[in-house]
């Protein structure tokens, strides 16, 4: 009898800490039942970041405040935003929808005025009354929010003073770090506040890292032009850990540490060609790191895990529940739930017309070329730079070699297939490769559901108003022919 009870005891101890462990995370205990201060919610939000980080297995730069940030909590391996491009993508993530669903995949479109024009006509945006914006939610429900660096982005009708209690461009985090930001939550509130970055858009940075010590992926020709990209993104990646140094610290400072969930994560990848604006890993799979109170320490995490989730998990850390139209999912506690696949998508960037979906699992990426009549590189605001400059010369002179070609070529296939597992450069295409018929069938269904499902907007032309819009903009460099239904 004896033995019977202790093995219940057992089981039961077991089960408990199973529970409080699901989902790779200790879930959170209760704040209503232990009448403790709601926690706050800190979004440190970086641009055009790739993760080249220590804590991801980089060792070209140190970056002891990010990797020491990702030690506190768990840091996951398999994050990928909704978009390779930061409006598509800052959409999906601030309202958790996929961009598609809610008409927010043209980067950029919805806006009356751009870069000092102020528009005859535009594509107006207005979310359905279901899809409310997380900071609007989190205001409603008492929270205090904020935005340093004023990068906001988003590709819908949105208020400024709706979404935030204080707002505050340039670039954080210097008015965070000085305490000036929370100096005007006078009720002293739960905050929750975004820190805008600069991250992989510095200009102005001294020269930090050798460039004949930067790793040159082979899908790149080894030139100084690729080397000098590579090694200023590492300079800024230096930079970046500084600042996020400087956050943590001041969150200590002020006695917030401990109360405060810290996401950390780009919105995606640096700005070479194959990485900013494509579904290659190079432009969607970013880092992403989650710590605050109640959450183990040194977790990491392989689960597939998308740009929509960060909304819902921030609802649920707040105590929220998280509504059921909302798309993604809480990626903690007991209502986790892996997911088999995440989807990506590229349409229009600025004047390029385009149309690509993606679909990876655990082992295998599939892409979908919509536009096959047009090149990967056509026409875009790139075009201008010496790197541009100097592959489209190697090409024309047939200097490429076959990985590097069929990139900055003029063909691409209708479908793609990857083993990212074993292929992490994304280099050999299996798509037509009978052994892999079966992967191919079973990514193009997943494709065909999420489509159907979240009736996906971007399988339509964009509409008049959007073009003529863009028109208006960019003029003649909008060269694809759907501009002439308008032109």
């Amino acid at each position: 009898m004896k033995f019977i009870r202790r093995t219940f005891c057992v089981l039961f101890l077991f089960l408990v800490v199973y529970m409080l462990n699901v989902g790779h995370t200790v879930i959170p205990q209760s704040r209503e039942t232990k009448k403790e201060p709601r926690p706050n919610i800190l979004w440190i939000y970086l641009e055009d970041v790739s993760g080249w980080f220590g804590t991801y297995g980089d060792d070209v730069i140190k970056t002891p405040h990010i990797d020491k940030l990702a030690k506190r909590g768990i840091r996951y391996h398999r994050f990928y935003t909704t978009a390779p491009v930061c409006s598509a993508s800052r959409s999906a993530i601030i309202t958790g929808m996929m961009q598609t669903t809610i008409g927010a995949h043209h980067h950029r479109s919805s806006r009356s005025k751009f870069r000092n024009q102020t528009l005859d006509q535009y594509d107006q945006n207005i979310l359905p009354d279901q899809v409310i914006p997380l900071p609007i939610r989190l205001k409603q429900a008492g929270y205090w929010t904020f935005n340093e660096g004023g990068k906001d982005d988003y590709n819908f009708e949105w208020n400024t003073k709706a979404f935030y209690d204080f707002f505050k461009r340039p670039w954080g985090p210097d008015s965070f770090v000085s305490g000036e930001v929370l100096k005007h939550n006078t009720e002293n509130k739960p905050f929750f506040g975004q820190i805008q970055l600069k991250g992989g858009k510095h200009r102005d940075i001294p020269k930090m890292v050798d460039r004949l010590q930067v790793p040159v992926p082979p899908y790149y020709p080894d030139i100084p032009e690729i080397r000098e990209e590579i090694g200023h993104h590492y300079d800024c990646l230096i930079e970046t850990d500084r600042q996020v140094g400087e956050i943590m610290k001041a969150l200590k400072k002020k006695g917030l540490h401990e109360n405060t969930f810290v996401f950390l994560f780009s919105d995606h990848g640096m700005r070479l060609h194959r990485h900013k604006q494509f579904l290659y890993d190079g432009g969607i799979r970013m880092p992403l790191m989650l710590s605050g109170p109640g959450i183990k320490a040194n977790q990491t995490s392989d689960d597939l895990i998308s740009g929509i989730d960060i909304a819902a998990t921030t609802l649920a850390l707040a105590g929220m529940e998280v509504p059921k139209e909302m798309e993604g999912q809480t990626i903690i506690g007991k209502d986790y739930k892996k997911r088999d696949y995440v989807v990506a998508a590229r349409d229009r960037c600025d004047f390029t017309i385009d149309r690509i979906r993606s679909v990876i699992t655990p082992q295998f990426k599939y892409i979908k070329n919509y536009l096959t009549d047009r090149p990967y590189l056509q026409p875009s605001y790139k075009d201008g730079w010496s790197v541009s400059k100097k592959l489209r010369k190697m090409k024309a002179e047939g200097l490429l070699n076959e990985s590097q070609f069929a990139f900055f070529g003029s063909l691409r296939p209708e479908e793609e297939l990857y083993d990212i597992i074993n292929d992490p450069h994304e280099i050999h295409n299996l798509a037509n490769d009978t052994a892999y018929l079966g992967e191919v069938i079973r990514h193009r269904n997943y494709l065909a559901e999420w489509i159907d499902q979240t009736e996906d907007k971007g399988q339509q032309i964009e509409s008049d108003l959007g073009l003529k819009a863009t028109l208006q903009i960019w003029g003649k460099k909008c060269i694809n022919p759907e501009y002439d239904l308008v032109r």
